[in-house]
């Protein structure tokens, strides 16, 4: 069986992003959001009958939501504890729910505190995934994201001859699409000669390099396509879905292709499953943690070949009247970091002609990844229904 098009995201709800929401709870946020996305979708708590918690979730559960919300009959709940591939993961599993029968509406959330809060590098050390990175590297000093990453830049543009000026075109066209989002903490225009400015992090990754830790929550509804047809938002249909994971998947220095993600894997079982190309892409919200992360995810989805980034990205190639607009709310680096659920929210605003002043016109066909913290890689082609 085909999950093609058996689901649809029906409602979408967030709340503002902040670099401190004034001591409020991960569960707070989530309720907020959660309760945008049912009205968005013109539902009540009472006809929620699944619930996926993308990771990093934070310490809410599902017995949570099902308390605070009053869900009365909860029939299925999971997680999908793969870091920043959660949320697209997430999609997946709620499509498999509803697509067998199991559930009807399946709400998605995912809360955080992580600029107020615990930090990424505490964070990160106590995921499982990094038993073997905490063991061996992190002794050395590797103790942050950005050090995991700037190996697998430096690899790239020693094989390729990309440049940190090809970096600095994610970073810059990102920020102009955040100035267009009433909802992103970063508003102010940035330069190529800004991010060459600004101060190293782990070579060759610079500060305007690095995605904005956060404060805030997203949420999502998936319904059965069929039930979707009777509620207040158009359609978005789930047409293509699929999971990745890298050779060597506990250790990004072990591998014998630094530059190959998960994603490689699972964009073409997605493509497929959706009858689409790269090519039918209108609009991309790309997993974006590092600017390297969207370069090398532009040639593992087939955008480009490897090696080709850097020049597939230079000359506004990624804006809003370029080949292909990416990250058209900001993202991870002038958004917020949400884990990339907010990449996900966007994708859905995009397709209904709800995304204001940074709209792609005529958007019909959209994709969103997802990134874990080793190289795990999801996807989801969503088209209008």
């Amino acid at each position: 069986m085909t999950l093609a098009n058996k689901a649809a995201v029906t409602g979408v709800g967030d709340t503002d992003y902040t670099r401190d929401a004034g001591g409020r709870s991960a569960l707070s946020l989530q309720l907020e959001a959660a309760l945008k996305a049912l009205a968005d979708a013109g539902l009540t708590p009472r006809d929620i009958d699944g619930i996926v918690m993308p990771s990093p979730g934070g310490p809410v559960v599902a017995e949570d939501l099902v308390t605070n919300l009053g869900i009365p009959d909860l029939r299925f709940s999971t997680g999908t504890p793969l870091g920043g591939a959660g949320p697209v993961a997430a999609l997946q599993c709620a499509a498999a729910a509803v697509a067998s029968g199991i559930c009807s509406h399946v709400l998605l959330t995912l809360g955080r505190t992580g600029r107020s809060g615990q930090r990424i590098g505490a964070r990160i050390q106590q995921m499982p995934q990094f038993r073997t990175v905490g063991e061996f590297e992190a002794p050395s000093g590797a103790l942050a994201p950005a050090q995991y990453y700037a190996p697998m830049a430096r690899r790239h543009m020693e094989l390729y001859g990309t440049t940190s000026r090809q970096l600095a075109e994610i970073a810059v066209t990102t920020r102009h699409h955040a100035m267009l989002n009433g909802n992103a903490r970063m508003t102010q225009p940035i330069s190529i000669e800004d991010h060459q400015a600004s101060r190293m992090i782990s070579d060759p990754l610079r500060l305007l390099d690095c995605s904005l830790e956060s404060d805030g929550a997203v949420a999502i509804i998936v319904s059965a396509a069929e039930r979707a047809k009777d509620l207040r938002q158009p359609r978005i249909l789930l047409a293509g879905m699929a999971e990745g994971h890298p050779d060597s998947p506990s250790a990004i220095t072990q591998r014998g292709d630094m530059t190959r993600l998960g994603l490689a894997k699972a964009a073409p079982r997605a493509f497929a499953m959706a009858g689409v190309t790269p090519a039918d892409i209108d609009v991309a919200e790309i997993y974006d943690c590092f600017t390297y992360i969207v370069l090398c995810q532009l040639e593992d989805l087939g955008f480009c070949g490897k090696g080709e980034g850097g020049a597939f990205v230079e000359g506004g190639a990624l804006g809003l009247g370029g080949r292909l607009p990416v990250n058209t709310h900001g993202g991870l680096l002038s958004q917020a970091h949400m884990a990339g659920m907010n990449h996900v929210a966007e994708l859905v605003r995009q397709l209904r002609g709800e995304a204001g002043r940074a709209q792609v016109k005529e958007a019909e066909v959209g994709l969103v990844t997802g990134y874990g913290d080793l190289g795990d890689g999801t996807l989801a082609i969503m088209t209008r229904g």
